[in-house]
C-alpha cells in the first residue's frame, strides 16, 4: 500500500495540478458507473421476460395470462404497462409515453457527466501538456550555451504525462457512456413495442374475448 501512496505521489509531483484533478476525475466517474450499475440492476433494467410474456398473451386476448405473468414481473416498465391495460380509453397511449420517457430519464441521469468527463478530459491533459512544454522550453533557455538534450527530452515526456492521463480517463468513460446509451435505446424500444400492442393488440378477430373486462382484470395492479 506505501508503494502505491509513493508511486501515485510520484505521478502527481510530475504531472503538477492537471493530473491531480485527472486522478480525482477518474475516482468521482469510477463511483457514478459503480452507482449507476446499480441503479440498472435494482431497476430490472434488461429483465423483462415476465413482461414480454405478457404483452404477448395480451396480444392472443388471453386477460388471465396476462395478469398472472404482469403481477410477476419486477420490472420498472410494469407499471407503465398496468397503466396502459387499466382501461380501454386510447388516449392512454400518451399519458404512458409520457411516464415511460419519465423512468427513462431517471436512469440516464449522469450520463451529461459521463459526456463531459470524455470530451474535456482530453482537452485537460493536452493544456497539461501545453504548460509542461512551455516550462521545459523556458528551461531551455535558461541554459543558454550549455544546452543538455536530456534537459529538453526529459522535460517534454514529463508534459506528455498528462496528455497521456487525459486519454486514460476519457477512453473508458466514452466506452462506458456508449454502453450505457445502447442498453437505455433498447429500453425505449421495448417500452415503445410494449405499448403499441397494448393499445392496438394483433389478435384475431373470432378470437375469443373474456366476460371480464381489462379495468376488472387490472384493477388491484401490480
Amino acid at each position: 500500500m506505501d508503494a502505491v501512496i509513493r508511486k501515485v505521489m510520484e505521478i502527481l509531483e510530475l504531472g503538477g495540478p492537471v493530473v491531480a484533478i485527472l486522478i480525482l476525475t477518474s475516482i468521482a466517474i469510477l463511483s457514478l458507473v459503480l452507482y449507476k450499475l446499480w441503479q440498472f440492476r435494482v431497476a430490472g433494467v434488461g429483465r423483462h421476460i415476465e413482461l414480454s410474456r405478457a404483452i404477448q398473451a395480451w396480444d392472443r386476448r388471453d386477460l388471465a395470462e396476462t395478469t398472472a405473468h404482469l403481477g410477476n414481473s419486477r420490472s420498472y416498465l410494469a407499471p407503465v404497462i398496468a397503466m396502459a391495460l387499466s382501461g380501454e380509453d386510447r388516449t392512454l397511449s400518451e399519458r404512458t409515453d409520457a411516464e415511460a420517457e419519465a423512468r427513462f430519464a431517471q436512469l440516464e441521469q449522469g450520463f451529461n457527466v459521463l459526456d463531459m468527463v470524455a470530451q474535456l478530459a482530453p482537452l485537460l491533459g493536452l493544456f497539461g501538456t501545453v504548460l509542461g512544454m512551455i516550462e521545459a522550453f523556458q528551461t531551455l533557455q535558461g541554459a543558454g550555451n550549455s544546452v543538455d538534450p536530456s534537459l529538453l527530452a526529459g522535460g517534454i515526456w514529463v508534459a506528455l504525462l498528462t496528455t497521456a492521463a487525459g486519454l486514460a480517463v476519457a477512453m473508458p468513460t466514452s466506452m462506458v457512456l456508449t454502453w450505457f446509451e445502447a442498453r437505455m435505446n433498447r429500453e425505449r424500444t421495448i417500452a415503445n413495442r410494449a405499448l403499441r400492442t397494448v393499445f392496438a393488440p394483433g389478435y384475431a378477430e373470432d378470437a375469443p374475448v373474456a366476460d371480464q373486462t381489462p379495468q376488472q382484470v387490472f384493477a388491484h395492479g401490480t
